[in-house]
């Protein structure tokens, strides 16, 4: 890394970082202990988790609630202000809410705080004042470090700011993590984009069919070119029993050439070839390509029966890279 010069700036960002980074370390030593009990609430409840927050507390809210829902836990964000007229009707009995307030007693939260009061919903309450009306009404009390914050002044939201937000972050994590919430859970609720592309199967992207180059181990070498040159991946499997043995690449037949046409398959082939199979990650399977110097994988099932082909240009094109 390259070593920056001590300027008002630098000096100014590593004392921002500094504090709070110290500020999470310190909530790591001194987790609430209720911490378990919030995670094993939202493990069991058949409804929702409300959010809801005003100001920084808000926009922290909504990521945090953003994060719940795209690892598992159906959430969203309720706009205090918003349900004060009439959004109060989208939180039910079977809910959870979870109300943000760095000093407790935001004055916009609290006809959200009574309607919870009013229905038995269960409350969670974030904030760093154990005295605050917040935490004194919560049945469940997420206690962040009452710490200073980063800024030279000491007011504006920023090392609150970061606690709430790791705090809602291990939360989802570990609700996640109890869940058994795993990859395949993860793609069904990012389809789209880089994420979803790399979290994307082989099989979603190989040829199959028709499209896939195969050859007998004996066929001769003229019509393993001509099955080749149909193709179009400079590349064509082996069969032998209806299993793959090998596969012939352009390099096998420049190394062949002398007696090239008067060779089998099975005889230029170059034997036990790399391979991949359809449930594999894409983003291996590149892995695996960039690794070997290679363009082309073969996919087979259990029986190393060959069922699909995938090329680099398709991993690239899905946006795997």
């Amino acid at each position: 890394m390259t070593d920056l010069k001590d300027t008002p700036a630098i000096l100014s960002a590593r004392r921002v970082l500094t504090t709070e980074a110290n500020a999470i370390l310190e909530m790591v030593k001194h987790l609430p202990e209720s911490f378990s009990d919030v995670v094993e609430l939202i493990l069991n409840t058949t409804g929702r988790v409300i959010i809801s927050g005003v100001g920084k507390s808000g926009h922290i809210g909504r990521k945090i609630s953003a994060t719940l829902a795209s690892t598992g836990t159906p959430s969203y964000f309720v706009h205090a202000s918003e349900a004060s007229h009439g959004d109060l009707g989208m939180i039910t009995d079977q809910d959870i809410v979870v109300l943000i307030s760095n000093s407790g007693e935001t004055q916009e939260l609290r006809d959200i705080l009574l309607h919870t009061r009013r229905f038995n919903i269960p409350l969670i309450g974030m904030s760093s004042k154990g005295n605050s009306t917040l935490l004194q009404s919560a049945d469940y009390k997420l206690t962040l470090p009452d710490l200073p914050e980063a800024c030279a002044i000491g007011m504006a939201p920023t090392t609150s700011t970061t606690l709430t937000l790791a705090m809602g972050d291990a939360l989802a994590v570990a609700v996640m993590e109890a869940r058994g919430f795993d990859s395949d859970d993860f793609l069904k609720n990012h389809p789209g984009g880089k994420l979803g592309a790399q979290l994307s199967r082989v099989s979603e992207l190989m040829h199959k069919g028709e499209k896939v180059p195969t050859v007998g181990a004996d066929t001769p070498m003229p019509d393993v070119l001509l099955s080749m040159t149909s193709k179009g991946f400079g590349i064509t499997g082996v069969v032998k029993d209806g299993a793959l043995i090998g596969v012939i690449s352009d390099g096998d037949l420049r190394r062949h050439m002398g007696n090239l046409m008067e060779k089998t398959a099975a005889e230029i082939a170059s034997i036990d070839p790399v391979t991949v199979t359809p449930d594999l990650f894409a983003a291996k399977a590149l892995a695996i390509l960039n690794a070997r110097k290679i363009s082309v994988l073969m996919v087979v099932d259990e029986a190393k029966r060959p069922i699909g082909i995938v090329h680099i240009h398709d991993l690239l094109r899905a946006g795997v890279a």
